[in-house]
């Protein structure tokens, strides 16, 4: 499942402005990759980031506290994501070496933003690891101008107001901090003649084909991470990354809770109360199941290992059957007599 925003930040659900930007100005400085190279920190950094982009917008906020994430599709993630860099300078006014005096990587790449898309897979394709490949829309450079955004037969000019450096300085007292330039957005130049075709993006919708790994045992909202795979890398800069989210397509008869898998075992009274074996659909075919004689309407019977697997097991979850007695409604003249009389035997 998805992890709750308010949950990533530490806050209370009726968290206001000035205590939301301090929670994640508190965990932007202990999260950033700059400051902390393990993958679970920039894991980490691009949640809060989210978090805090959607809490402090009042309109995605009110929208996520009614529906949730899902309220959200269409807004968040999709084909051109966001980039966690972009909340971090709107909250310190500058990149991380601007607050640190040059404490961080210097010379930091510029990188591409990430996707997330979501992927469909059924529940039985769960019990074993698997590769597929899948269709991503990304955005690839524009042939028309080779990128540059500018109509061919032009160019870029250098901006005026950076010069060229995409950042201009600003003073706050004693302390004086870089900010992404508000002419360019950081880009340095000016397109004075945008191409027609990307209308000066110096991109273009496409799609490819990406090769994903499925370890067995995924679960419903789990992500896998395709590194490389998202966005195209600025100039000089790495590509972001991939995010496919899986979602596991419902079983017509089985549920899924965890390792374990959930169904109903209708028997009629007398095997009920006999006794007898019964065959019951499970996940790959037919399961032989041994009914006690004396079965109780809504008694569970557990079958071992028929169950989902673990992802860092081979062992199988259990499969619960949930009895279900069926009693007639309708008696025939002679089940009446039969009936009637195994109440008068003593």
């Amino acid at each position: 499942m998805p992890v709750d925003y308010y949950e990533s930040l530490g806050v209370s659900r009726n968290v206001d402005a000035a205590a939301l930007k301090k929670a994640y100005r508190k965990l932007a400085m202990k999260y950033h990759p700059d400051r902390n190279d393990s993958p679970e920190a920039e894991v980490k950094f691009k949640e809060i980031s989210e978090a805090y982009e959607v809490l402090s917008d009042s309109e995605k906020r009110q929208i996520y506290d009614r529906f949730g994430h899902d309220g959200l599709k269409g807004q968040m993630g999709g084909g051109g994501g966001f980039n966690p860099e972009d909340i971090f300078s709107q909250i310190f006014g500058g990149g991380f070496e601007s607050i640190f005096g040059g404490g961080g990587r210097r010379n930091r790449r510029p990188r591409g933003s990430d996707y997330q898309i979501e992927e469909s897979i059924t529940l039985v394709s769960c019990l074993q690891e698997q590769d597929r490949e899948i269709l991503v829309p990304y955005e690839k450079e524009c042939g028309n101008c080779d990128g540059s955004g500018a109509a061919p037969g032009t160019s870029p000019v250098r901006c005026a107001t950076c010069h060229g450096q995409g950042q201009v300085a600003i003073d706050h007292g004693i302390i004086r901090m870089a900010q992404t330039c508000p002419t360019c957005r950081g880009q340095g130049t000016m397109i004075k003649k945008p191409c027609k075709k990307c209308k000066g993006d110096g991109k273009v919708p496409d799609e490819r084909k990406v090769k994903i790994h499925i370890p067995a045992g995924v679960d419903n909202g789990m992500r896998l991470r395709v590194k490389g795979k998202g966005e195209a890398a600025p100039p000089g800069g790495d590509p972001g990354d991939l995010y496919v989210v899986l979602r596991i397509e419902d079983h017509p008869t089985l549920q899924r809770e965890g390792e374990s898998l959930i169904t109903d075992l209708p028997i009629d009274m007398i095997t009920a109360c006999l006794g007898g074996k019964l065959t019951v659909d499970g996940l790959e075919g037919e399961v032989e199941v041994n009914i006690d004689a004396g079965t109780q309407p809504d008694e569970v019977i557990k079958i071992k290992g028929e169950g989902m697997p673990g992802l860092k097991s081979t062992r199988r979850g259990d499969l619960y059957l949930r009895v279900m007695v069926d009693i007639p409604k309708k008696l025939s003249k002679a089940q009446k007599q039969h009936l009637e009389a195994f109440r008068d035997a003593k």
